[in-house]
Parts: structure tokens; C-alpha cells; sequence
């Protein structure tokens, strides 16, 4: 049983969101630190900041910079190079649904692969076509999940989800959080994030 927890917010139109997803099972891992998967959506966290788009498409200098920062990362997480989604920000409502519906053993698994169609493939998410293929490549009987995951109480579950995000004070992807209530913000505070996890659990 892992010592400690970790609470992982992402966001299934977030390449960081992404890099993140690809990286953390091992590091928690290793951090003997056991991590909550739950995917959300920023778009009504956004519009409460008063955004009607992503900060990168409303600072173009910050988004350009984006993506470069995006090809050193995922050079240097020996991944694909980032393949920029013909929208940006992708719509990943029904990638979201799916994910949240999934149990907790099969979400990290549709959440990798997902992002991987959208940053490495190039593939578009909200299509359903694209979750079918993923589903199913993974196993899944795919016309269920999907059925499953658009019914209203599963839709509730992610309104709720995404409601508790913003209350908790998320205001982007990727964001974790500890035991203690802690915010660590970012791809690049994961691995603070977790030893701060480590170290409350070695502590209790």
C-alpha cells in the first residue's frame, strides 16, 4: 500500500496536462506515493477568470513559446514530438466523460493513450471516432463505455468534479495537490509534489 496520496487534476486539452499523465505513475511509484486520476474541465474555470480562451491563444508570445517549450520536454521524456491539434484548445468533454466513468484501475491507461492520439498523433478527441479506436484498442467494449459515460448521472459526475477543482482553487492543468491541501501547479512542481506527499506520509 502506498504512504502517501496525491491528487492529480488534468485536463484532457492540456499538453502539459499530457507530459504530465506520462510520467507521474513511475515517479509515484518510486515515491511510494499513490495517485488520484481526475480528469476535469477548464473551460468554466477559464470563463470564471474571465477568459473566453486558452491564455495561450490570448497572449500569442506566451503561446508561441508554448509549444517550443513543449518540443524540449517531450524530447527530453524521450516521447514523440508534439503534434499541435488542428484546434487549440481541443474540445475534451467526451474524452472527460469517458475517463471519469472509467474505474480507477482503467483511467490512467484511456487517459495516456487519449493524450497520446491528441500530442503525438495528432488526432482529434472530440471526435468520437478517435475515443472508439482508443477504447477498443484497449480492451474495452467501446459502445457501452460511451453510453455509460454520456448518461446524466455520469455527466453530473464530472460537472462535480470540475466544480470541486475550481472550489479547491485549481486555475489550470496540470495541478496536484497533497493530504494537506497543498497546490503544486504545473508539469514541472510534479516531482516537488510528490516528495512533499512522501514526506507528510513519513510524517504521520
Amino acid at each position: 500500500m502506498a504512504s502517501g496520496s496525491l491528487d492529480f487534476y488534468y485536463e484532457f486539452a492540456s499538453p502539459y496536462s499530457y507530459l504530465a499523465a506520462c510520467r507521474i505513475a513511475a515517479l509515484a511509484e518510486l515515491a511510494d506515493v499513490r495517485v488520484n486520476w481526475k480528469p476535469f474541465l477548464l473551460g468554466p474555470i477559464f470563463a470564471a477568470q474571465g477568459y473566453t480562451s486558452s491564455p495561450f491563444n490570448v497572449y500569442p508570445l506566451k503561446g508561441a513559446h508554448m509549444w517550443r517549450d513543449l518540443d524540449r520536454l517531450a524530447s527530453a521524456q524521450r516521447l514523440p514530438p508534439i503534434t499541435r491539434p488542428a484546434t487549440f484548445p481541443a474540445n475534451g468533454l467526451l474524452a472527460a466523460r469517458v475517463a471519469i466513468h472509467l474505474n480507477d484501475a482503467c483511467r490512467p491507461a484511456f487517459t495516456r493513450a487519449l493524450f497520446s492520439a491528441e500530442f503525438a498523433q495528432g488526432r482529434d478527441i472530440s471526435d468520437r471516432e478517435t475515443v472508439r479506436q482508443v477504447l477498443a484498442g484497449l480492451g474495452h467494449f467501446w459502445d457501452e463505455v460511451i453510453a455509460d459515460a454520456e448518461s446524466e448521472v455520469n455527466k453530473a459526475r464530472l460537472r462535480a468534479q470540475t466544480e470541486e477543482a475550481q472550489a479547491r482553487g485549481v486555475f489550470g492543468a496540470p495541478t496536484f495537490f497533497t493530504a494537506d491541501g497543498e497546490l503544486f501547479w504545473g508539469n514541472d512542481r510534479l516531482e516537488m509534489a510528490l516528495e512533499h506527499a512522501r514526506r507528510l506520509a513519513r510524517a504521520a
